[in-house]
């Protein structure tokens, strides 16, 4: 059943339920996307586990997002059972074994896996305005304090970094408005506000260092397979939209830093988009058409990414075409937009004679699916109805004896489980207001101080220098200078390193995330 540089999907049947061809996913297509959809409770975690398995023994790093918490089982040897048994033998799949995968645990609280952190500013001001839901001014503000903070040498780190500097524009929105246009006051005071209900839910346990590094999820074992990274986010998915936007971050991270690479004869790295409605749901038209693109161009970074999803209707059409895999459980006909489901998914399919895909969708049973990949020269297969195959590894949890195991011998032991705090804009911004403060303090004690007296004549009893000398107080001349305020001086002193940094200033892709 198993073919070189092929992945065994499972098999089809014939209209008579009797076996009809084994399905694969040629892996030289493995970097056209796909789409694997279906109602709860059809089968689509187990789809989503025999492909990252698959890919891993041909070599090709897998990352996926583990939303309900039983997709761990994957670093585990599978167990005997009943109905892995039938459907082996329902299938004919005489190279069936049971086997265990390196898997790399991470989680953004630290709790189930290693730490997964970015920076504020490799974020970008695009995703960070998703995370934050920021209206079209505060858009504008945030695209602001990027552009000084980029051309001003200010590392934005964590969400400290990011609040100081937002209180410097506020501070000082009249003189930056001039430069980098309208600044409100109000816009500035709601962003804070949005940060601080990011704090409480948790993102500041992703904003800081060390960050991730692409190549931590790309690795592979001395015997050629490739890691599977598994994302804790059972807690996760109680924050979607910073789940979605951690994703996307990621996606475009790895758009940016891959080299070109055109069609190689398999995957540079397989991404699973678990809950892909997620990434969708209002999110802004703009927002929209970066993914589109990233998507579409990643392609040729050897990326081959693949949406898990209920319900086709939850991926945009846009993005949708670009999906050449297809894997599609059973769904749901009740209600008129499950019934537009329905008809949706069975028109991208190329329609097979032997039977109606609209009514097959809608009967198919756990673990049975229609399955359409890409074959030949990049056209979709026929569809057919098809039994996937069951997992090699365990189906259900690990322990978390088990999962503390894995993460002790774990390659990416130590790297990211401490925090790091360097310097950077909140201490800066501190130093700069600081130091423009003793400034100010020594010209406004040079201005107040007395003046010097006449100089070193000798004086004579009698001859007239005796007298006492005037109390009067000389009037002195107004300045005209005024108190600076700490802020005010902070301004100044930023401003001057702004001018002086113009020349390195940094530069951002598509969704912002930054070029390195």
């Amino acid at each position: 059943m198993l073919e070189d540089g092929k992945l065994y999907i499972g098999t089809s049947r014939k209209p008579d339920d009797t076996i009809n061809k084994p399905e694969y996913l040629d892996f030289k297509f493995g970097n056209r996307h796909g789409l694997i959809t279906g109602a709860t409770g059809t089968g689509k975690t187990v789809t989503l586990q025999i492909l990252a398995e698959s890919f891993s023994n041909a070599g090709v790093p897998v990352f996926c997002a583990d939303v309900k918490g039983d997709l761990s089982g994957i670093g585990a040897i599978g167990e005997e059972k009943d109905w892995v048994r039938k459907r082996v033998e329902q299938i004919g799949f005489s190279d069936f074994s049971f086997q265990e995968f390196p898997v790399i645990f991470w989680d953004l609280y630290g709790e189930k896996g290693h730490r997964v952190r970015a920076t504020v500013s490799e974020m970008g001001p695009l995703l960070l305005s998703r995370l934050m839901n920021a209206s079209d001014a505060q858009e504008g503000v945030i695209n602001i304090a990027f552009k000084i903070a980029d051309e001003g040498g200010l590392p934005l780190l964590d969400l400290k970094d990011f609040q100081a500097l937002l209180t410097y524009m506020g501070e000082n929105a009249t003189e930056l408005s001039s430069k980098y246009g309208f600044i409100s006051k109000s816009s500035t005071g709601s962003i804070q506000r949005e940060l601080l209900i990011l704090e409480q839910q948790g993102a500041e346990h992703f904003f800081g260092e060390p960050a991730l590094k692409v190549s931590d999820i790309m690795r592979t074992t001395r015997d050629g397979r490739g890691a599977i990274s598994v994302l804790s986010a059972d807690k996760l998915m109680m924050n979607p939209r910073l789940y979605g936007t951690f994703l996307l971050w990621l996606m475009s991270e790895l758009f940016e830093e891959l080299p070109e690479v055109g069609d190689p004869d398999k995957p540079k790295l397989v991404f699973f988009f678990d809950e892909a409605h997620l990434l969708f749901n209002d999110a802004p038209k703009v927002l929209l058409e970066r993914i589109e693109q990233v998507v579409r161009l990643i392609r040729s970074k050897g990326v081959g990414v693949y949406f898990v999803t209920q319900n086709p209707l939850d991926v945009p059409d846009t993005v949708l075409a670009q999906l050449g895999n297809r894997v599609q459980h059973a769904l749901r006909a009740y209600t008129p937009r499950e019934q537009k489901a329905v008809k949706t998914a069975a028109d991208t399919f190329r329609p097979n004679p032997d039977f109606d895909c609209a009514t097959v969708i809608t009967n198919l049973g756990t673990g049975e699916a229609l399955v359409s990949t890409l074959e030949g020269k990049g056209s979709p297969s026929m569809v057919e109805r098809t039994l996937i195959r069951p997992p090699s590894s365990r189906v259900g949890p690990l322990t978390e004896a088990e999962r503390a195991d894995i993460m002790k011998i774990s390659p990416v032991a130590g790297l990211y489980d401490e925090d790091f705090d360097r310097e950077s804009a909140y201490e800066l911004l501190a130093k700069r207001a600081a130091k423009a403060a003793e400034q100010a303090q020594a010209a406004r004690e040079a201005e107040e101080a007395p003046p010097a007296s006449g100089g070193s004549r000798w004086t004579l009893p009698g001859f007239g220098d005796d007298e006492p000398a005037s109390t009067e107080a000389r009037p002195r001349a107004r300045s005209g200078y005024q108190r600076e305020t700490i802020a005010e001086a902070a301004m100044k002193s930023v401003a001057r390193t702004v001018a002086s940094s113009l020349g390195r200033a940094l530069v951002r892709g598509i969704l912002g995330s930054l070029k390195r």
